[in-house]
Formats: structure tokens, sequence, C-alpha cells
């Protein structure tokens, strides 16, 4: 296996530490500095009267959703394969996915599901991609929304990232939601170390995140073809992109 040099990953904590294995079989040192920090509502009563089957748009959701009142029972339709994986490590027994997207998943779930059978719901956290909701009432289903966490923004670099950026070490930073994009661009900014990411290879999960990065001049930036981190690690270890700059 060649020596690579040090991969930026930008998720939560928990996602980060989860992913960060399969960086480092690619060759990888990795440090993480999630760009944004999840916060769980605790003590949220869920209304489930009638609910046939929750909705769980990310891996963070899953987990609230684990950490509130939710019997394990409970049918999940997941946004993905991974927040699949992470809804059925925490004991939910049946488990349904989608291909990444909100989109693909308001398809899945209005091609497998009877809006008569009872409601949805959408376990989220304070701030939404998407209009999963408005997407399904149009096929007739009523969606109740739990705010179970928040993602607050960082404030600032650790001193050991600001320490890697101006060393030159970062090879690859990679990043999955146009926010955790735009607060690194900011905070990059704020710090003055926006030119220091012209020796940085960045990679998004998504056309929208690629836009987000788009305030920075960076070595190159490429994004994935689908939402899915096994596009991400090819894209990363040096599969073909659907977009570079």
């Amino acid at each position: 296996m060649t020596a690579r040099g040090l991969a930026l990953l930008t998720r939560p904590e928990a996602e980060s530490a989860r992913i960060a294995p399969q960086l480092k079989a690619l060759g990888f040192s990795v440090l993480i500095e999630p760009m944004l920090d999840i916060h769980f509502h605790a003590g949220t009563v869920l209304p489930l009267e009638d609910v046939q089957a929750c909705l769980v748009t990310s891996a963070n959701g899953a987990r609230a959703l684990a950490a509130s009142t939710a019997p394990r029972t409970l049918p999940i339709w997941a946004v993905g394969p991974r927040t699949a994986a992470v809804a059925h490590d925490l004991g939910f027994v049946t488990v349904q996915y989608a291909d990444g997207d909100a989109v693909s998943l308001a398809r899945r779930v209005a091609g497998a599901l009877d809006p008569a059978d009872g409601p949805l719901l959408h376990a989220s956290g304070r701030d939404v991609a998407g209009d999963l909701a408005g997407d399904l009432a149009r096929h007739g289903f009523t969606i109740r929304r739990a705010v179970l966490y928040e993602a607050r923004a960082a404030r600032s670099f650790s001193p050991a990232l600001i320490q890697a950026l101006t060393s030159g070490r970062i090879e690859a930073a990679l990043f999955f939601s146009p926010r955790s994009g735009r607060s690194f661009v900011t905070l990059a900014r704020n710090a003055g170390l926006a030119e220091t990411c012209r020796n940085v290879d960045a990679f998004a999960f998504s056309p929208a995140v690629a836009e987000a990065l788009n305030g920075l001049d960076w070595k190159s930036l490429r994004h994935t073809a689908r939402p899915a981190w096994d596009a991400m690690l090819a894209l990363v270890g040096g599969g073909a992109s659907s977009g570079k700059k």
C-alpha cells in the first residue's frame, strides 16, 4: 500500500470515526475536525400514535431516535445504506433504505407504503435539506416531524488543523454537506488561511456541497456522481469524478 498524505474529515465526530479506518486503508493518515457538532434534544416526546413508519435522513437522526422513546419495532425508512446500517446497529429490526438523498427516499416510500395505513414520522435535525415532507404530501401522506437534534457550526479551527494547513500536510479534505462546506470556507477566511487550500484536493458528497466550497481556491474540487460513501471513497482513492475544478 502506497503511503498518502493527511486526509481531513469534516463530518461530526461519530461519523468521522466510523469511516476513518477506510481512508487509512487507502494509505492516508486522518485528521478529524468536525465542522458541525451534534447536540441531541433530550426528553423529546415522539408523536407515535398511529404512525406506520419513521423516516430517518441522517445517521444522527437514527442515533437521536434511538436515544428517545422510539420502540425498536418501529419500521425505519433510511435515506441511504449507511444511515440504515446505523439504525440496524442501534437495534431497529425493520430497516429499509433509499439511494442517499431525500428525493429517492420519497420515491421509495411512496412506492411501498399506503397513506391510508397511517402518518409517517420524520426524525430530523433542526435544519433539513430538500422537501421530503412536501414530496410525500403530494402522494397523500401525512408527515409528523420530530426535531431531535441540532448541528451547531464550529466557531474556529483547532490548533492541529491550523498547523496541518500552514505546513501543507493536508492532501485531501472531505465534505459531506453544504453547511459544513460553508462553515469551513468562512473559518478559513476568518483565520487568514484561504491561501493554504491551494495545496488541498477537496472532495464533495454532491454538486450542492461542491458549490458551497467554491469560495476557496482549491488545488482541485471534485464531487461524487451520487451521494454515497462508496462513491466518495472511490473518488478519493483515485476513481473518476463527475466534476473537477
